[in-house]
């Protein structure tokens, strides 16, 4: 919506798309590892060490995971009440359980040594150390991928009770939380573990696909079922909110007819995104089974590939704040910092971490290490979905020419009072 506002439809569209695009292949994701950890937890409980591996049977794997995702859809149907008390819940569980690894990790590490003790150095909290500016990329479009989805209350600002303040202090918020969880957990697993290629060390590729999976049992003995909730209830609870997300694009799209008008029907029952959610759900399940069964690598290349679209969107909409407000920038010093400098700041250097990623992704090494014609699969992977996203975008606007045509929504700068009638 802001990006069309401030840079017309075309941009716009492209915007709305890589938001979609994103959350749908993540969701595919998120079940996935809900289903890993769910047949880790059921091996635990029953003392079946087999159970486990049923995780590796695509007929029983696939089946799970669109259960998975079912569920979230009907939660994500049946309207916020539902969602808030699940999410309550599962969040509650979620850092409980990680608070207690962490603590529980560093104690035992400097007691008893851990694995490969290595103790806390302040370098590691100095990027200058790092050297390599590809690995700072790297390093960055995953960081944007971690803490990305904890703003799905900016995707929902008018169901918020207090629709100007709510939703921007919570995302902050809950920013803050991740960071203080997501520093406090890595140097856990470092203190404890270490960073080698044997063993239990966090460098070795065999531990890398689910380190929790590794280290909890060692850490916490038969405590370890704690962790397992914990990841199970976080991946899920990701995987509902989340589904948030590409429904409400959905229907804003549908709405100002910029897809097929059916996306914006509302649930008359639960006052939600009906059409929006239902296919938001089987979009990520045909995308999951098909790649699961092309390549378990293709799955999680498109871990790395989610960087670029996410990097994509969020700046396009970043620097639109920019343009938008481009009139009323120097009013006033809250202008210049939150209009100006902080979007600008973090657009622009999104938009730099895109074309760093994309160039990065076309070696093969980049992301599991496979390739098509010679190209990084991830760099297929993300351009795919953009050029799909443009000749889908052509047809749209062939069939439903209003919005693009600034009928349905006008590009606009903040300064001014009047918009084109809604239709």
């Amino acid at each position: 919506t802001w990006a069309t506002k401030a840079f017309g439809p075309w941009v716009g569209w492209m915007g709305g798309w890589g938001l979609i695009t994103a959350t749908i292949l993540v969701l595919s994701n998120l079940a996935a590892v809900a289903v890993d950890f769910f047949y880790l937890l059921l091996a635990q409980l029953f003392n079946s060490p087999g159970i486990a591996e049923w995780t590796r049977n695509l007929w029983i794997n696939i089946p799970t995971t669109i259960v998975f995702i079912t569920i979230a859809a009907y939660v994500s149907y049946r309207g916020l009440d539902s969602t808030k008390r699940l999410q309550y819940i599962l969040v509650s569980v979620q850092v409980l359980a990680i608070v207690v690894f962490d603590v529980v990790a560093i104690v035992n590490a400097y007691n008893n040594g851990g694995f490969d003790f290595t103790p806390i150095d302040l370098a590691w909290f100095n990027p200058l150390e790092i050297g390599d500016f590809s690995l700072i990329a790297a390093g960055i479009s995953l960081s944007i991928f971690m803490f990305w989805g904890w703003d799905v209350t900016l995707t929902m600002n008018e169901e918020t009770k207090n629709p100007e303040k709510t939703p921007g202090r919570a995302a902050t918020i809950t920013v803050l939380i991740i960071i203080v969880l997501y520093v406090l957990t890595a140097l856990a697993v470092i203190t404890w573990a270490g960073t080698g290629e044997t063993g239990l060390g966090a460098g070795n590729p065999a531990n890398q696909e689910s380190i929790f999976a590794v280290l909890s049992y060692p850490v916490l003995g038969p405590a370890a079922l704690l962790i397992y909730v914990a990841v199970l209830s976080s991946s899920f609870a990701s995987l509902q909110s989340t589904m948030v997300g590409p429904a409400r694009t959905l229907l804003a799209m549908g709405y100002y007819n910029a897809l097929p008008p059916m996306f914006s029907k509302i649930s008359p029952r639960f006052r939600t995104p009906s059409v929006a959610t239902i296919i938001s759900a089987i979009a990520a399940g045909v995308f999951y089974t098909v790649t699961r069964i092309l390549s378990e690598n293709a799955l999680w290349d498109t871990i790395a590939a989610l960087g670029l679209m996410i990097c994509f969107y969020y700046g396009i909409t970043a620097v639109a704040c920019v343009w938008y407000f481009r009139r009323e920038l120097f009013s006033s010093v809250h202008n210049v910092v939150f209009k100006l400098i902080f979007p600008l700041f973090g657009g622009g250097f999104l938009l730099v971490m895109f074309f760093i990623t994309a160039f990065d992704s076309l070696d093969p090494d980049y992301g599991s290490g496979s390739s098509i014609l010679g190209i990084g699969t991830v760099f297929v992977l993300g351009m795919g979905v953009l050029i799909l996203g443009i000749i889908l975008m052509i047809f749209t606007r062939m069939r439903h020419p209003a919005f693009f045509a600034g009928e349905t929504l006008a590009r606009i700068s903040s300064t001014e009072n009047t918009q084109a009638p809604l239709t």
